[in-house]
């Protein structure tokens, strides 16, 4: 599975945005799929992940209520809608999927990762 992330930028803090994910490959659809970030100096952070049929999703207490992961296996994409966004959420932000149709475990389970795209959120 190749992963491509975009959506990323600057945004002021309380805003909104949208990344998106596009996967190539047939088997995009039978992965469970993640959105995970890294800021400097901090550990990755699974923020949110959703099962391959779109069933179950998870979402780090970090970021619940606020983010809101979807998919669409027909047009092989994962997206990531985030709001009321705050300067805690400056990371980069990376798409992956994990090899398995279901979540669970931490962010090295994930065997395919897209390049990532930052987020910045700042006055």
């Amino acid at each position: 599975v190749q992963l491509q992330a975009s959506g990323g930028g600057l945004v002021q803090p309380g805003g909104s945005l949208r990344l998106d994910c596009a996967g190539s490959g047939r088997s995009f659809r039978d992965n469970a799929m993640g959105w995970i970030r890294q800021a400097p100096g901090k550990e990755r952070e699974i923020v949110a992940q959703i099962n391959s049929k779109s069933d179950r999703t998870l979402y780090a207490d970090s970021v619940k209520g606020r983010f809101t992961i979807s998919r669409d296996n027909a047009k092989n994409t994962v997206s990531l809608q985030m709001t009321n966004l705050s300067p805690e959420d400056t990371a980069k932000y990376y798409c992956a999927a994990r090899g398995t149709p279901y979540y669970g475990g931490d962010a090295s389970t994930y065997q395919w990762w897209g390049q990532g795209t930052q987020v910045t959120v700042s006055s």
